[in-house]
């Protein structure tokens, strides 16, 4: 086993040395109470950083079990070491000095939401520790500089590891506080399954966001205050009593005028399905765990999605049972959308009409006269909402401030006033019956097929040369080929894309064999993460830093949006 001046003496003869020299650092080095791995060597300075990671044993780390063995808490204890070991290397990035990017220290940086992430791993039943980073090795010009090295890894970084990665450095109250968010958070996601609820929203909490270009919570937003009439308790095991508003499975109908927080309020609920951390404001607003924002994605790609259920009998003839399209139109996407999130296993449809298309949403009375329902292929969704719920049991939240046609369905109408919401149903329900308009019965419905069995394409696949990359949240280029995430609302941060990537890649290569339908494929990419982690996905010669596990529903969306896919 090679220590810490086995690394020092080889420093100290390739200095000044080509910067290829740097590859002999490539291994593992006993660095008394952890062990640092060099597991990837840039190439020169202007190129990704050196890969490098550290672990710490479970015992010389002495977390108590308590903080990790359920998955929870593990989670919850991953991002908060995450983030105390990135404050600390904060301090020291760049400080080391040389060209293109020598010294920089580099962690991924989480975001509002708690995600389970590459950079910091605990096992489960060790509690070994490992955090994996970036460290742009130092050079003059191109050739090595170890001596700002040495820096870095014999300076700056054991005291970043000795600040964050050991539980005695850490004050034990903050971790317990940490637990116990996380523990009152999973016991909110159980009792809304107990309880018949798919949305919990705390009094107090603060829904709206500082800016469109910041996560984090707005100072002097109205805080939320339930209406009386659905207002609930929760007896959380560590806080106590909590008050809030608690949405019933069923059809939900959220109202109100332009500005008053429809919008903001469902944007809390889709982000509902990550816990948040202390202080977003948004930390008990809790949404059941499937829940899939629908919207229209004019453009989009559709492989062979059964959308008969709402769109039929086209002129063209198309089949509507096993519809594809390269350039979807905004109630096919829409329709397709609602259909790939059946497939996905949501058991919450969230809309907002501002986002949705208009003729796959609704047809009001006097286009019905017009333009006969024999003559119009699509079949709005306000005409299979309430069999969703009845015959699949899945409820909808809407928002609409344009068109009451939805009062009609809904078993619960909530109407926003200056960020307050307001308990309107029995009202609505009343001024509903003078335009009550004579039912005009839709076709059967059909629950879609589901049997889709994507093969192969391995010459594709296979290629050594592969590249993946993220695009923001916008996309993953899979070499010059782009998967459109734009509108998939629920991922809330680009290593969640990157994971994607590296799922659809093992899919291609291990699962997509044309006798097994996507919805067995994506259960066993998540069975094979939930118990080897991201790892067992990563086929390359080391774990990419920067991942974050997608729920399921998102590696959904990411196959039915990939122009490749061979269906």
């Amino acid at each position: 086993m090679k220590n810490a001046e086995d690394l020092r003496a080889l420093l100290d003869r390739i200095d000044r040395r080509g910067y290829p020299a740097y590859k002999d650092t490539k291994g593992a080095y006993a660095f008394g109470k952890y062990m640092l791995g060099i597991d990837h060597v840039q190439g020169d300075p202007f190129a990704s950083p050196s890969k490098v990671s550290i672990h710490v044993s479970g015992k010389a780390a002495g977390f108590p079990e308590a903080l990790y063995k359920e998955r929870h808490r593990r989670i919850a204890l991953q991002d908060y070491l995450l983030r105390q070991f990135g404050r600390r290397i904060d301090d020291y990035s760049f400080k080391a000095r040389g060209s293109g990017k020598s010294g920089l220290m580099g962690v991924s940086r989480p975001g509002q939401e708690i995600l389970e992430r590459s950079a910091c791993r605990i096992e489960e039943k060790t509690g070994d520790v490992c955090v994996r980073m970036e460290i742009g090795f130092p050079a003059n010009g191109r050739t090595v500089n170890a001596g700002e090295l040495k820096k870095i890894l014999f300076g700056f970084l054991p005291e970043c590891v000795e600040k964050s990665l050991f539980y005695q450095s850490h004050s034990a109250e903050k971790l317990k506080q940490n637990a116990d968010l996380s523990d009152d958070q999973q016991y909110i996601r159980e009792t809304l399954k107990e309880r018949d609820l798919v949305v919990f929203v705390a009094n107090g909490a603060v829904l709206p966001r500082e800016s469109g270009v910041s996560d984090r919570p707005m100072k002097g937003a109205v805080a939320f205050v339930s209406p009386k009439t659905l207002e609930i308790t929760m007896k959380l095991p560590h806080r106590g009593e909590l008050k809030g508003m608690g949405i019933r499975k069923g059809i939900t109908m959220i109202a109100g005028g332009g500005y008053h927080g429809k919008s903001t309020l469902l944007e809390a609920i889709e982000r509902g399905v990550y816990n948040h951390i202390a202080g977003d404001g948004r930390e008990y607003v809790i949404t059941q765990d499937t829940a899939v924002k629908i919207r229209a994605e004019d453009g989009r790609s559709v492989k062979n999605a059964d959308i008969s259920m709402f769109i039929r009998n086209l002129p063209n003839g198309k089949d509507t049972k096993a519809f594809y399209s390269e350039d979807a139109s905004g109630s096919t996407s829409q329709a397709a959308g609602v259909v790939e999130a059946m497939e996905a296993g949501a058991g919450l449809l969230l809309i907002d009409e501002d986002t949705s298309a208009t003729n796959f949403m609704i047809r009001d009375e006097l286009m019905q006269r017009v333009v006969n329902r024999s003559k119009e292929p699509i079949i709005p969704f306000i005409d299979r909402v309430r069999e969703l719920y009845e015959n699949d049991g899945i409820s909808t939240v809407l928002v609409a401030g344009s068109s009451g046609s939805y009062f009609f369905k809904a078993d619960c109408i909530i109407q926003m006033d200056n960020y307050r919401p307001v308990d309107i149903t029995e009202f609505a329900k009343k001024e509903a019956e003078a335009f009550r308009a004579a039912a005009k019965e839709a076709p059967p419905y059909e629950r879609p097929s589901f049997a889709r069995c994507p093969k192969s394409d391995r010459a594709v696949w296979e290629n050594d040369r592969l590249k993946i990359k993220t695009m923001g949240l916008d996309g993953i280029l899979i070499n010059k080929e782009t998967i459109d995430m734009r509108y998939v609302e629920q991922l809330v941060d680009t290593e969640q894309l990157g994971a994607l990537g590296y799922l659809l890649k093992y899919a291609e290569l291990h699962l997509f064999d044309g006798k097994r339908t996507v919805r067995e494929a994506v259960n066993m990419l998540s069975k094979l993460i939930a118990e080897e982690g991201m790892e067992a996905v990563c086929e390359g010669t080391y774990l990419p830093i920067n991942l974050a596990a997608p729920r399921e529903q998102e590696i959904y969306a990411c196959f039915n949006r990939y122009r490749g896919m061979r269906l």
